[in-house]
């Protein structure tokens, strides 16, 4: 069982490593976020959405960003798809290396995000 948990181990940390992830860099972020149209929905700050159905991004935990924008890039998948045909749409464009960019950069802003302990 020990040799079994090890093989597995091993496996799991080889895969890990033949995909770095690279560092996010806000500023790449920020640049994609302005060329985007995510401020018609979400506000300029993305603190300010149009309307109370669209939520409040900026300060917002990358890591949560990130699977939020692969989910919907995968909105046909049932198990790990968000069905929202706007926002599928407006993810289909970005790499994952976009994301995890923009993700930084909406986590570097001033939010609102409040967190019950």
């Amino acid at each position: 069982m020990r040799t079994g948990s090890f093989v597995f181990a091993a496996a799991a940390l080889s895969a890990l490593s033949a995909h770095p992830v690279h560092a996010a860099h806000p500023a790449r972020g920020r640049a994609l976020v302005e060329r985007s149209t995510c401020a018609a929905c979400h506000g300029k700050d993305l603190n300010t959405p149009i309307s109370a159905d669209y939520p409040k991004l900026a300060g917002q935990h990358a890591d949560y960003l990130y699977i939020t924008m692969r989910a919907y890039q995968n909105g046909g998948n049932s198990i790990i798809g968000r069905k929202n045909p706007i926002m599928a749409a407006q993810m289909q464009n970005f790499s994952q290396r976009d994301l995890r960019d923009i993700a930084a950069y909406i986590e570097s802003l001033p939010g609102d995000l409040v967190l019950k302990k």
